[in-house]
């Protein structure tokens, strides 16, 4: 089942940034380090036009290094745009941000042309953290919860620099299926939109056979790393269930505790240094995805002439926000 959510704040978000964008010369994307492709906004590109970005993979102190260099490598091929990765709690490399909006805004500084910078990103990726770690004080609330910061708002971190700040946004269709499912089990989506069960088995069936080693040692599974590649993913789930003691009567697994369990290892990065994703795996995974979506479309647009044509009224098309998949 595809994963969709897009509350009605993001609405107001959408707009905000629309309007915002015209007096910025930086856009900030602040992406999860352990799965960039998938927590990067693909309205972003449409709502802010030609602008310079600069693309921060943040929490990469929890994701791996050697996927992180592929991905940084990969934003920084792109034009306009330059990548780094950041651990936003850090100080020192936080204040990277202001060196690397400068570069790719070079004419702006100073009193008469103050650095104008949009700082975006998903929900529960760690802009409040970050914006707290460069002005020294708490201006941004945070939490290990998605959507906590609802508006808009300005924070001057120098006398030339000014930062705008937005509530964390997806966009109204998530049509790589993957995505969905790292979303959720990072943290990005609220509690309501997906099954745990599902996020869960989706989580460990990629970890089994890039990370089966961490799995090992972190669950203290009685499996070799190749037996846990090899095993499917609900039994891995049963598996990590009964060591970590989520059982119900007559020894059966709770499935919901195991899932609880699995993700919430996985947030904290107990499980060791994780990415979820390479830049090939997330292309192939988009391209499908597009396919699929322009397949759905052509259906729509064909019942929509049918319906036409026919007597009594058209059949009501769900909008795209509306989460229909």
């Amino acid at each position: 089942m595809a994963i969709q959510w897009f509350p009605g704040h993001m609405h107001v978000t959408q707009k905000a940034i629309s309007e915002r964008v015209k007096d910025i010369d930086v856009v900030i994307e602040l992406l999860d380090a352990r799965l960039p492709g998938s927590s990067a906004n693909p309205m972003l590109a449409e709502l802010t036009g030609h602008k310079p970005g600069l693309k921060v993979l943040n929490k990469q102190d929890l994701a791996d290094p050697e996927v992180t260099a592929l991905w940084l490598a990969h934003y920084n091929a792109q034009p306009d745009t330059r990548a780094i990765g950041l651990d936003a709690s850090l100080t020192t490399p936080a204040q990277r941000l202001i060196a690397a909006c400068h570069g790719l805004a070079p004419n702006r500084g100073g009193m008469a042309k103050p650095m104008r910078v949009l700082i975006c990103g998903i929900p529960n990726v760690g802009k409040s953290t970050l914006i707290n770690t460069l002005t020294g004080s708490k201006k941004a609330k945070t939490g290990d919860e998605a959507g906590i910061t609802k508006l808009e708002q300005r924070i001057v971190l120098a006398d030339d620099f000014y930062l705008w700040d937005t509530p964390g946004m997806l966009w109204p269709r998530i049509i790589v299926v993957q995505s969905g499912y790292k979303l959720a089990a990072s943290g990005a989506i609220g509690r309501n939109a997906y099954d745990d069960e599902e996020v869960a088995l989706e989580l460990l069936a990629y970890l089994q056979h890039h990370y089966a080693t961490a799995v090992a040692a972190r669950f203290r599974l009685d499996e070799t790393p190749e037996a846990i590649a090899a095993m499917k993913d609900e039994e891995l789930l049963e598996a990590i269930g009964r060591k970590r003691g989520a059982l119900l009567g007559k020894g059966r697994v709770n499935v919901q505790k195991a899932a609880e369990i699995v993700m919430h290892e996985f947030r904290a990065g107990n499980l060791g240094r994780i990415t979820l994703e390479t830049p090939d795996e997330y292309a192939q995974w988009l391209a499908e995805g597009q396919r699929l979506d322009a397949e759905r479309q052509q259906k729509k647009t064909s019942r929509g002439k049918r319906g036409k044509g026919s007597a009594g009224p058209a059949p009501v098309v769900p909008t795209a926000a509306s989460g229909e998949s």
